[in-house]
């Protein structure tokens, strides 16, 4: 599959997709289109257990929307509805999606960052929800994912401010996972990436269904949703897998079935 907006490339088992419109890695119409055609593609490819998503260059991971025409030329309304349904098939990916976050993720690219599960940082870059420094607010779930990650309070001083925030007060706040040297935001991914192929496919797709339905639910209701999850692996082949693995002192080998 050929792009023109973004990087695509298979490693061992995981895809590397790059955001590609430097010097800002901006976001465009045709760049949401294709992230999501992206996702899709190895949506089901069981040989497939990760994805990282970063950005061209070494300064900026995505700087958010092209100001330039974003906001021009076609329905604004499609354009944030379309990319706000992006950043939620990101969230609800039946596969961990780690954003190597190589540079500066500012509005959309903080957007972006934020839907995927897991995130490593750059030590000198920031994170942050500039839109109010335009006079408009976040479109692709800014608002609802940011006091979500790292509580009310604080979300609201940096979404009213547009408040830049530095590395280590994002892994501070739970922002992050983790914080990477220079130069070593993709390779830590990518040894991420490769600790994941060696977890249970189908219990990692269930957590993070569980997670993400029962942070909405009352707690009755999420503890069911959990119940329910846990009986479906226990009948999997890697939950036996796995706990003959335990019994007999070895790694396991965890097939997806």
């Amino acid at each position: 599959m050929a792009f023109e907006t973004l990087r695509f490339a298979r490693e061992e088992s995981f895809v590397v997709v790059t955001l590609n419109r430097p010097p800002a890695n901006a976001i465009s119409a045709e760049l949401m289109t294709e992230l999501n055609g992206a996702l899709a593609s190895v949506e089901e490819d069981d040989a497939v257990r990760s994805v990282i998503i970063t950005g061209a260059g070494d300064k900026i991971f995505c700087a958010g929307a092209d100001l330039g025409s974003a906001f021009s030329g076609g329905s604004v309304d499609t354009f944030i509805r379309f990319g706000n349904g992006v950043m939620r098939r990101i969230e609800r990916f039946p596969k961990p999606v780690i954003a190597a976050i190589n540079g500066h993720a500012l509005g959309g690219g903080c957007e972006i960052a934020m839907a995927c599960h897991l995130r490593l940082l750059k030590e000198t870059a920031r994170m942050g929800q500039t839109e109010s420094n335009l006079g408009i607010i976040p479109g692709y779930g800014g608002t609802q994912r940011l006091p979500r990650l790292i509580g009310r309070t604080k979300a609201l001083e940096f979404l009213i401010l547009g408040t830049q925030i530095p590395a280590p007060e994002c892994l501070a706040l739970g922002l992050v996972n983790r914080l990477c040297k220079e130069g070593e935001t993709l390779d830590d991914a990518r040894a991420l990436a490769r600790q994941i192929a060696k977890r249970p496919p189908i219990a990692t797709r269930l957590i993070i269904e569980a997670v993400d339905e029962g942070l909405e639910a009352p707690i009755d209701k999420a503890s069911e949703i959990e119940v329910r999850a846990f009986l479906r692996t226990l009948k999997t082949e890697d939950a036996s897998e796995g706990i003959q693995a335990f019994f007999a002192k070895r790694e396991p080998s965890f097939k997806g079935r």
